[in-house]
């Protein structure tokens, strides 16, 4: 397990790059910064895992990297997988002596589709085998981008994606609200991951530190990462940097980790919660992307309900989706 102290500052963070210049993503692709940050907190002595995706894609085009660090593909939904088992393929080579024991990162990505759908059961159980030091990362841009903006689990309520076009008889194709990952796993694998947390690119100094302290956290951890996506989101790619920004200062993003079984909020999300900031308008976020160009006066009202019940009833916001019923807590007042 590596020891990774934290940066204090931007001037702490290293001018040298692991994921360097040769990808074709798309302008203003903020999935890309993911990648850097990543490979700037972890360092040189770091495997990367990456799982089909739109990061895939781009990263392995004509036979070129960015990549200066060792990675390598994996299949579609084996994030999990692909993570552990490189995590117990160094382990068993250093025991045997047949490589020097010291501590090498063991990174894996995934999207959305690639993680909240098809990979969750993979990283589920990478989750459970406390002995493997690994760090799962979900690059969420909300869609299935890779394979032309499709739904997926991670997809906001309301958005237009190929797969829930605005319609005359059908104005709101998609009714279901965004699936809460980070909250199901911190609440599923409470005592066995030792790290779990959300992260946006927009705040680079907390996302990689969040990354430091998983990487030195010791066994499988876990980092959501919201990331604004222009081809899918439909907006100028010049706003990545502000649309990130506005969904953790309207709340529909919280920054948060769970670590060592302790909860606390970092960034804005801290700040709104302490009184220091107030909840900007959802609306503010949503009418910047075109996926949303649809909605309604009504539409943004009952966005912002549901944001503001998240808030407002869930027993923590962002991470557990429910709240007592009165009666059994009038039972437990007693």
């Amino acid at each position: 397990m590596a020891v990774l102290e934290q940066w204090r500052g931007v001037k702490a963070i290293p001018d040298i790059e692991y994921f360097a210049s040769g990808h074709r993503t798309c302008q203003g692709c903020e999935s890309v910064l993911v990648m850097r940050y990543i490979a700037k907190a972890a360092g040189p002595r770091t495997i990367v895992t990456g799982t089909t995706g739109c990061m895939y894609v781009a990263n392995t085009s004509y036979y070129s990297t960015p990549w200066t660090i060792p990675w390598m593909h994996s299949q579609l939904g084996a994030a999990g997988s692909s993570a552990m088992g490189t995590a117990a393929g160094l382990k068993a080579l250093m025991r045997k002596g047949k490589i020097k024991d010291e501590p090498i990162n063991v990174i894996a990505f995934c999207g959305d589709g690639g993680g909240a759908d098809m990979g969750l059961s993979a990283i589920s159980a990478a989750l459970t085998h406390e002995d493997y030091n690994l760090l799962m990362v979900l690059y969420d841009n909300e869609s299935y981008a890779n394979t032309d903006i499709q739904l997926s689990g991670s997809t906001p309520w309301g958005a237009v994606t190929t797969f829930s076009p605005a319609g005359t008889k059908h104005r709101i194709m998609h009714r279901r609200w965004k699936k809460n990952t980070p909250g199901l796993l911190a609440a599923g694998h409470a005592g066995q991951s030792k790290f779990i947390g959300t992260a946006c690119a927009s705040y680079g100094l907390d996302f990689m530190n969040k990354v430091r302290r998983a990487l030195s956290a010791g066994g499988p951890t876990f980092l959501h990462t919201l990331d604004p996506c222009p081809k899918g989101w439909h907006y100028d790619p010049e706003l990545s940097h502000e649309i990130g920004s506005l969904a953790v200062e309207t709340g529909i993003w919280p920054l948060y980790e769970v670590n060592e079984g302790k909860l606390s909020f970092t960034g804005p999300t801290r700040n709104i919660l302490l009184g220091r900031a107030k909840r900007k308008p959802v609306r503010e976020y949503l009418a910047k992307q075109g996926r949303f160009a649809h909605f309604t006066d009504g539409d943004y009202d009952y966005f912002q309900s549901k944001v503001d019940e998240m808030w407002e009833h869930w027993m923590i916001p962002g991470v557990v989706a429910f709240e007592m019923d009165p009666r059994d807590a009038s039972l437990l007042q007693k």
